[in-house]
């Protein structure tokens, strides 16, 4: 269905190269069947006694230079030509299609045919795939008897591995499957999305309740299920649903499976989104060019080979970095990690002669190197995000304040929550609504700053009491005034310090199992009509 989509959004970028192509079949067509022919007979002869002094293959089914020379010139010119059948990426935003994971959280699901229990390893494929997706928004739901919200989209996995931990099918309402209730929670959650989504849902079967809800669904996002049941085991509701099934493997293979199919959902979406540029895809014409080129060598053609080893002079010098790097088999998807040390002189020279810097940047940042692709890029642009990616957020901030483009003011924003810099973040996507009123997430992501911004003012002015100095009180009770919450007293001895807003988050026990026991059962009393 992938390739089909390609196909189908297919085209030229610049197709008026084409103008060329008589030029080029009617050179060769008359340097071929014509001036060839003329060449080769000569006027002492007569033409039949030419052709029977003439041994070995005809003229006529040989390959000669003109020949490899006319191919040669065919792919520089459809590269020319631009074809394109993907988009470029918004290098300021996640690079990967935001994703909801619905995970069944039921006693059917503490059954140990799959070592060490269905739901154990179910959240053992959920962190492995959390793993892969640096950047990008990832949900949690869980859902038994009811459906619950575990975790909103965000780009931190790492704060929905503690909530992971605490599900448990004592903690849920009610015993029951609710797969299709859970199915429209994860749709409502993309709904806001200008890009398209990925649901995946990690059970080990269904009711056969649910068909009807999973029939009926939107189409917009793509829908995976990871299977948690032994090899050989099947069940019918799922296998009816039109999704892509994965089974459960002792490996990562099932994970790298699922990673595909997000890596397909993206790629969807970006053909989707007429805001974005088509990706010039003529490049890579450039090496079967290359390798017409070396058939120069049968007819001593020197200037052929001169051209053919500058052409891939360039990979030259990418072969040994490959070669340096550092591989890191334990990830899922297996990517090469490249080690800080930098190239030889020799090998950096010639990076500089065939390669721009910015190409150079592009090719570290293909690599997840980012910290090599800030240090190349030219373009401010890009080297903003690549020190965004590399968690150099002060860096990135500084860098992109020389734009004045919405995507900037966007990636500046972000990298100011996470150097917590909120105030400044507030001001940041207040900028980005300015710059453009309809960008993606703007709104939702200048209310989250402020709800954080308010939070964290809102607990400075809690611990102003004169505790830090040692005068505070045993019992202290803060005024309800502004009408936000219940009123709130907290008991300490004397000389006791209030904990900032990260030492509070800190505090909190990673066991979150009665949080959302209570949180769950909260819920499900008030979707009861």
């Amino acid at each position: 269905m992938n390739l089909l989509d390609s196909l189908s959004a297919f085209h030229f970028l610049r197709p008026l190269w084409f103008l060329g192509l008589p030029i080029i079949v009617g050179l060769w067509w008359w340097y071929r069947f014509r001036q060839q022919q003329a060449d080769r007979i000569s006027r002492h002869f007569a033409p039949h006694l030419a052709k029977a002094l003439r041994t070995g293959q005809s003229a006529a089914g040989r390959i000669s230079p003109a020949d490899t020379l006319a191919a040669m010139l065919l792919c520089l010119l459809v590269g020319l030509a631009g074809p394109s059948w993907n988009r470029m990426a918004n290098p300021m935003v996640s690079q990967t299609a935001p994703l909801v994971i619905a995970l069944e959280v039921s006693q059917g699901m503490l059954a140990n045919d799959v070592p060490p229990n269905r739901l154990e390893r179910a959240k053992h494929k959920i962190e492995d795939l959390l793993a892969t997706r640096t950047g990008a928004d990832t949900a949690l739901i869980a859902y038994a008897g009811s459906a619950h919200l575990v975790v909103p989209l965000t780009n931190d996995p790492e704060l929905i591995k503690p909530y992971l931990e605490g599900l448990r099918p004592d903690i849920m309402p009610s015993e029951g499957d609710v797969a299709a209730q859970a199915l429209i929670m994860a749709e409502e959650l993309l709904q806001a999305r200008d890009v398209a989504g990925t649901i995946v849902f990690i059970t080990d079967g269904m009711g056969a309740q649910n068909a009807p809800g999973f029939a009926d669904r939107q189409e917009r996002n793509a829908l995976a299920i990871l299977q948690m049941l032994p090899e050989g085991k099947q069940d019918a509701t799922l296998a009816a649903i039109d999704a892509q099934r994965v089974v459960v493997s002792a490996d990562n293979s099932d994970v790298a499976q699922l990673e595909k199919t997000l890596a397909t959902a993206y790629q969807q979406a970006l053909r989707e989104d007429d805001r974005l540029a088509w990706k010039d895809n003529g490049g890579w014409l450039a090496w079967p060019a290359a390798l017409l080129a070396l058939l120069w060598f049968r007819r001593g053609w020197g200037l052929g080979a001169v051209a053919l080893l500058l052409w891939l002079a360039p990979l030259g010098a990418w072969l040994p970095a490959s070669a340096w790097a550092q591989q890191d088999n334990s990830s899922v998807s297996k990517r090469a990690e490249t080690t800080a040390e930098p190239n030889s002189p020799w090998l950096q020279s010639l990076w500089d002669a065939f390669l721009t810097p910015d190409q150079q940047g592009a090719w570290w940042l293909q690599r997840r190197d980012y910290a090599r692709a800030s240090e190349h890029f030219t373009d401010t642009a890009w080297q903003g995000y690549a020190l965004f990616r590399d968690g150099q957020y002060s860096a990135a901030i500084n860098t992109l304040s020389q734009l004045d483009t919405a995507d900037a003011a966007y990636t500046q924003g972000v990298a100011m929550i996470r150097n917590r810099q909120y105030r400044d973040a507030v001001q940041a996507f207040q900028t980005v609504l300015q710059r453009d009123p309809d960008y993606p997430d703007g709104e939702k992501n200048l209310a989250l700053a402020q709800q954080i911004l308010e939070y964290v003012e809102k607990t400075r002015e809690q611990s102003d009491t004169g505790e830090e100095s040692g005068e505070g009180a045993d019992d202290v009770v803060f005024d309800n005034e502004s009408g936000r919450g219940e009123l709130t007293q907290m008991a300490g001895e004397k000389g006791d310090k209030l904990l900032t807003a990260d030492q509070w988050i800190q505090s909190i026990d990673a066991d979150t199992s009665d949080y959302l026991r209570q949180r769950f059962a909260l819920e499900a009393a008030e979707a009861k009509p």
